[in-house]
Parts: C-alpha cells; structure tokens; sequence
C-alpha cells in the first residue's frame, strides 16, 4: 500500500500489516442485531457516524475512507451477504453535535450496527470531559433503545492528539464507558501505537503531513482490523450451520 499524496510516496513498511496486540482488536461483546441479519440473510445495514476520521480527512478518494474500506473487508469475509456502510462523517465536529444528527442520519437508515467514532476534537478544542462523557452516554442509550449494535472508535495516535494533556484521560474514560454500558471499543489509539512501537514504522507511514489525520495505508488497516473484530464476534454467535448457509447463499 502507498500512501496518500498528502502523506508522500513511499509505502509503509510491510511488517505494520496489519496487526495489533488481540486484547485491542477482541470487541467484549455481542453483536446480536448484527449476527440476526446474517443468520436471516438480510441486508447488513452499517453507520459510521464520526468527525474528520470517518469522512476520510486526507484520504486520496472516498474510496479510501475508512467506512468504505471496511465494505470491502466484510465483503471479503461474507461474500454473499447483501451490506450497506453508510458513511454519514463530518469533519470537525464533536460528540454533541453528532448526536443532533443521529435521528436524520443514523436511525433514518434503520441500521443493525453503528460505528461512534468521536473523542479527537473534543480533545483538541479542550471541551469538559465530563460533558463529553455523558453526551456519549446518551448516545449510546439513544442506539441501545433503537435496537442497534454499538461499537465505539476511540482517537487517533497522532502527534496533534498525542499532544493535549487529557488524551490519556479520554482514551481511559471510552473503555470505562464501553465496559460500563457494554458495547464494543474499537481501540485504534492502542492499535495505531502498537504499529509504531517496534520502530520499524514511522509516524509519516501512517499520519498525513497534517500531523492529525490517516492516510489510505492507515485507513485502510483500520478497516481491515475492524471487519476481523466484527467477523469473529457476528461468527462466534453462529452455530456452524448456519455459519455454512451464511456464506454459501
């Protein structure tokens, strides 16, 4: 993979793809809403409603955006399960202002799963982590009641992100409220600091020269390890007939 013209042109080292220590890739929950559209052979309906980083921020092309790689990962994995990702990003919002859209622009599309991605701008605009917390938690609430799958994306490791004093504090208080409510974390601050970590890969690899935002390689890891997440969950939850009719019809 290359990265996006924002970021350069020389690929990322191949040892980054695309792993991440199990314990942040492993969901802790169900997917119950989701399974039930595979087990019935319906269409898998899926939200990503999120900031810059759903949008695809310094992404080459919509088609690099994390949401619609994750399209094509899941249909890697179920080939012939009819899918919609909904790609519902606007860049530089924050939680609260997200939240006004999830009647228009999460529940109008009747989806099995939502994916929150949420916690940067909050950070970077140096918003009450309190407020941010119970704006979640409303949030989730709103999708529970709805009968929808919740997973949550916690920030980016950038250098930006990295560099306000509570990201820590957010990072920390989205598994507490994940764990407390019990839906899903999709921990890409741990998952990204794990590609760094052994120095093979640097931050240019997979940060656009904006210091802040992914680029089409990290997009598209991001996805990849996402759909492996939702996969073992929504497979764990079907029994190995319906396992064999899932991917056959």
């Amino acid at each position: 993979l290359l990265m996006a013209g924002t970021g350069g042109a020389r690929a990322a080292p191949r040892a980054m793809w695309c792993t991440a220590p199990p314990d942040a890739l492993r969901l802790k929950v169900n997917l119950p809403y989701t399974a039930r559209a595979i087990r019935r052979n319906r269409e898998l309906v899926i939200v990503a409603i999120g900031s810059s980083s759903t949008e695809g921020a310094s992404a080459s092309s919509s088609a690099h955006t994390y949401p619609a790689r994750l399209s094509q990962e899941l249909a890697l994995r179920w080939p012939h399960l009819r899918l919609r990702v909904i790609n519902e990003g606007v860049g530089g919002e924050t939680a609260s202002e997200m939240l006004k859209r999830f009647e228009t622009d999460v529940m109008a599309h009747k989806p099995q799963l939502v994916i929150w991605q949420a916690g940067s701008n909050s950070l970077l605009r140096h918003k009450n982590l309190d407020n941010y917390l119970a704006t979640i938690r409303t949030g989730i609430q709103r999708l529970k009641a709805a009968k929808t799958d919740v997973i949550l994306m916690d920030p980016q490791y950038a250098p930006v992100v990295v560099a306000q004093p509570a990201h820590l504090k957010m990072v920390t208080a989205m598994r507490a409220i994940a764990n407390d409510l019990r839906v899903g974390l999709f921990q890409r601050f741990a998952v990204m600091r794990h590609w760094l970590s052994p120095g093979e890969t640097q931050m240019a690899d997979v940060i656009a020269r904006d210091r802040l935002h992914m680029n089409d390689a990290s997009y598209a890891c991001i996805a990849k390890l996402l759909a492996d997440s939702v996969t073992a969950v929504a497979r764990r939850e079907l029994d190995p007939a319906e396992m064999s009719t899932a991917t056959r019809n």
